[in-house]
């Protein structure tokens, strides 16, 4: 049952963008327009918030998103929000604005901060949009699907000249304590060697593996490091060549390419949904929780729980990227 007394909600997206936010964005604001419910959007993420830095947002504000990467909302990471204070600032913005409810899309971080505020009384859901694909309650957060689109063109295009010049390339992912990007897109774009935060790699493993592949006749070596692995990739590099196993390597950091980006429409599906479920579910009289995909459904999931585990790689995949690799 729809809450009357919900008039006027908030929505903004906070921590590192993913591609899907702005997907996220239209479907919050045209779900609650459609059931008569104003929208403000947050600038600036928890800054925003602090700092009262609001405009409304109308269907026409958030036509032709869809196909943009980024948030039109811009984003930030806030540390000084979680100092009570500042929570204290935030929350008189809040209410002096006529917000009764707030859609927090963000990552791990940004569901603390939305907890934070709900465990002050504000009227909270999260939604998850992290490339990392670390945040617990859901199986796919918002730019994951998107990240790992970017991912495969990228390490198909290093193959092409990774086999032209007999190389190991070293290709570096985001994933500073979640190695789920370096995984998936090791079992699909075919490396020989994935590594990952939660799995720790000597250095003579993956030499051994880059000279296996050399003496197997392969014309190229690929391995994924997740920037949070155990071995930094300079580090690495310099070793397998000092070992002279038969290929040179080549370094190549991803870095924030794999943020950027149209989302795919995989990405746009999961964000309206997850938009679309979120305002439901405030108007519904339901709070303090995230909404999650779980299997084919959107669930909720209560905050305190998202925020007191983090989601790990299944080891499975990883156990089949080494199969894969032989």
């Amino acid at each position: 049952m729809m809450s009357p007394s919900l008039s006027t909600i908030g929505v903004l997206t906070s921590g590192g963008d993913a591609p899907g936010m702005n997907a996220a964005i239209r479907a919050v604001t045209r779900t609650a327009l459609y059931h008569g419910v104003q929208v403000i959007g947050i600038l600036n993420g928890f800054d925003g918030l602090i700092n009262g830095e609001f405009r409304p947002l109308g269907a026409r504000d958030v036509g032709g998103i869809l196909p943009r990467g980024g948030t039109i909302l811009q984003t930030r990471r806030s540390e000084r929000f979680f100092e009570t204070r500042y929570q204290r600032e935030a929350i008189r913005h809040l209410n002096e604005a006529g917000i009764e409810g707030l859609i927090v899309i963000g990552g791990e971080g940004s569901m603390h901060g939305a907890h934070a505020l709900s465990q002050q009384g504000v009227r909270v859901v999260g939604i998850p949009a992290s490339i990392d694909n670390d945040i617990w309650g859901t199986n796919m957060s918002i730019g994951v699907d998107t990240a790992l689109n970017t991912i495969m063109d990228a390490v198909d295009r290093l193959r092409d000249t990774a086999s032209s010049h007999n190389r190991a390339f070293l290709i570096e992912t985001m994933g500073r304590g979640c190695g789920y990007l370096a995984v998936m897109a090791g079992i699909i774009c075919g490396a020989e060697m994935v590594l990952i935060p939660e799995v720790e790699t000597k250095v003579e493993e993956v030499i051994a593996a880059v000279e296996d592949a050399y003496r197997r006749g392969k014309a190229h070596a690929i391995i994924l490091v997740a920037e949070g692995a155990s071995i930094k990739i300079h580090d690495l590099a310099q070793a397998i060549d000092q070992a002279d196993v038969g290929f040179k390597t080549r370094i190549t950091i991803l870095g924030h390419i794999q943020r950027g980006g149209s989302p795919t429409a995989y990405d746009r599906l999961l964000a309206s949904r997850m938009g679309f479920k979120a305002v439901e579910t405030l108007l519904a009289g339901e709070h303090g929780v995230m909404v999650g995909l779980k299997g084919r459904l959107m669930e909720t999931v209560p905050l305190s729980q998202v925020i007191e585990h983090q989601r790990a790689v299944n080891m499975e995949y990883y156990q089949m990227a080494r199969i894969l690799a032989r």
